[in-house]
């Protein structure tokens, strides 16, 4: 049996050496196991002042926003807490109170202070 770990890509048991490398033959993956793995898939998000986002953080509005379909508006300085961070145009899902549930822009919110 191998004691080389897995595939962080694709938790494939088949991995072999490549002089100081980890290689995976499923998936193509090669990896340094003396260096810490980092995720290259993660989602990088920042707000309108370039601070990174992330899930369950708390963010205030910078700018009104009409809601589409509504006469309805967010208004500047409203708090509003992350609930998933996703990819595409409008990258944080979150919940207004009073409005429901939204897709909001990063570059029309700030990290607040909490």
């Amino acid at each position: 049996m191998s004691s080389l770990p897995p595939c962080p890509k694709c938790e494939s048991s088949y991995v072999y050496e490549v002089q100081a490398l980890l290689a995976c033959p499923e998936c193509g993956y090669e990896w340094n196991p003396s260096e810490e793995s980092q995720d290259e898939d993660a989602l990088i998000i920042k707000d309108a002042n370039g601070n990174l986002l992330a899930e369950g953080d708390n963010v205030t509005l910078i700018k009104d926003l009409k809601i589409k379909g509504t006469s309805t508006t967010a208004k500047i300085g409203t708090k509003v807490k992350i609930g998933r961070l996703v990819e595409g145009d409008h990258n944080i899902d979150c919940n207004i109170k009073g409005i429901g549930p939204m897709m909001l822009k990063s570059e029309f919110v700030k990290k607040a202070n909490d």
